[in-house]
Formats: structure tokens, sequence, C-alpha cells
């Protein structure tokens, strides 16, 4: 059901690294990675597997879900799962910040004040899950927490976005 350590090491590393790259085009720190809310993750990921179902945990941390159903589970890796988080940028209004369910993920990524992240990943039969947490949590319902938190994309000095 978890993922091979091997594997697992991988992807977190490169979940990390890819949080972190998207963190940066919005101005917000790096995160820190952290191995307990990495261990908290891998319980619930090993939960949700088997069961087949996303559902939210009952942490005090922020949290992202990620499913995947793959023929070939070699074709699984970290920054996907982060990508697909981060493509909900696409649906939210910077003009009129503030909590909407389809922009969820994208916000809680990017939060600034967010600081330790964990992350991990289960498979089971074709079903794969991908279970991170942010502390402090991100996604606090006060628009002007999210004003201060998520930040639209920085621009060069020739006007365009920087992504990398």
């Amino acid at each position: 059901m978890a993922v091979l350590k091997s594997l697992q090491t991988k992807l977190t590393e490169s979940s990390t690294k890819a949080h972190n790259s998207y963190r940066k085009i919005h101005q917000a720190p790096p995160l820190t990675y952290n191995k307990e809310i990495t261990k908290e993750c891998q319980e619930w990921a090993n939960y949700l597997a088997p069961a087949g179902k996303m559902e939210h945990s009952t942490t005090k941390n922020g949290e992202n879900i990620w499913y995947k159903w793959a023929t070939d589970l070699g074709e699984v890796f970290g920054k996907e799962a982060v990508d697909a988080w981060y493509n909900e940028i696409k649906d939210y209004n910077f003009n009129e910040p503030g909590f909407k369910s389809e922009t969820g993920h994208f916000t809680q990524l990017v939060w600034k004040s967010t600081t330790e992240m964990g992350i991990a990943y289960a498979v089971h039969e074709n079903v794969a899950i991908a279970v991170a947490q942010y502390s402090p949590a991100g996604n606090i319902t006060n628009p002007s927490f999210f004003e201060e938190n998520v930040l639209p994309p920085a621009t060069s000095n020739t006007g365009l976005i920087a992504y990398w």
C-alpha cells in the first residue's frame, strides 16, 4: 500500500521542489519539509488508497489531496500532484480574494504565512493518492488574510510573469 521508500524519497523531493518553485512565483517563502507532518500524511494516504476515496482528515494542518487512476504507476511523480493543485490558479480572482472550493488547493499551496509542509503517497491496485499538509494552515476565511497571503504572480522588469 505505501510507496517504496526510494520512490517515496524521489516523490517527496520533486513535490517539495515544485511547491517552492510555485511559491516563489507568488513571493511566498520556501516551505520547510517536516517529517512529523509527513508521518501524518502517510497515515492518511494509507487509509485513503484502499478505500479509493478522497476526503479530508481531521488534522489542524491545511491539507491538499490528489487522486489518480493509473495503469502504470511508474508514471506517478510528485510534481504531477502539485501541478494539479497549482493549476487551480486559472479560477482564482486576485481582484476578489477569498476562499472558493475550486481554488482551495492553489491558495493553500501559495499561502504566504505557511512555513512547513509534509507530503506522502500511497498506492493500492491502480489508485495513487497524494496527501500534503501545511503548517500553519492557510485558507483562513477572512478576505484580508487572502489579500495578504495569496499574492498575484510576480512580474519581471519586462512585465512578463516570472514562472521559474
